[in-house]
């Protein structure tokens, strides 16, 4: 069997069984997408670690309770979102998707989460620095709803469906909102600049 999510299953399966390994593995595996969903709500590095090392133990207390209706990462990210809101309601603290995103986090390293050729060409730095910059002026005048729809789409890749699962609303809410948020930051942005920031990616 191939695939990330039969992957993840398999995990799940032993992780439910008690292989600490399992769980590690899950852990490895989910906590770069954890932490920039985190760091997006809360705009603050620390709190985003503290949401992602919240967000793993209540998953790993609550996977008998995970079905498989859906991927185990959509799963997961439910959770990540929903620890998030709670901790950014304890601290009092406005949710805002924060720019730019902090650094990735990877196994073993802690190094930033780029591209080697990019950081040997200074002027491609620099203009994708611009280019970001731009676009998180962009996402900060939509509204927290359609700025979390959108990243959810467009920088962890999920589909509809996932987005949907994540968000509680059906499938047609979600494909408004992004299409709503592509149409405003169009609108804001010299859209064809930000596509050259995507294949820089």
């Amino acid at each position: 069997m191939t695939g990330v999510s039969t992957q993840d299953e398999l995990l799940v399966r032993r992780a439910r069984e008690g292989d600490r390994g399992a769980c590690e593995e899950l852990f490895r595996r989910h906590r770069n997408d954890s932490y920039r969903l985190a760091y997006r709500y809360l705009g603050h590095e620390q709190d985003a670690l503290d949401v992602v090392q919240e967000a793993m133990i209540k998953a790993f207390t609550a996977l008998a309770q995970f079905d498989g209706r859906s991927v185990y990462r959509t799963w997961l990210l439910k959770i990540v979102r929903n620890t998030a809101l709670d901790w950014g309601r304890r601290r009092r603290r406005q949710i805002a998707v924060a720019a730019p995103v902090g650094p990735a986090i990877r196994a073993g390293t802690g190094e930033n989460d780029h591209d080697p050729g990019v950081l040997d060409d200074p002027s491609r730095r620099l203009q994708r620095q611009d280019l970001r910059a731009a676009l998180y002026e962009g996402l900060d005048r939509l509204s927290a709803t359609l700025r979390e729809t959108f990243i959810l789409f467009a920088e962890l890749g999920m589909s509809y469906k996932d987005i949907a699962e994540v968000q509680d609303v059906p499938v047609g809410t979600v494909m408004s909102r992004i299409h709503a948020a592509r149409a405003k930051l169009q609108a804001d942005l010299d859209w064809d600049r930000l596509n050259d920031l995507c294949m820089m990616d």
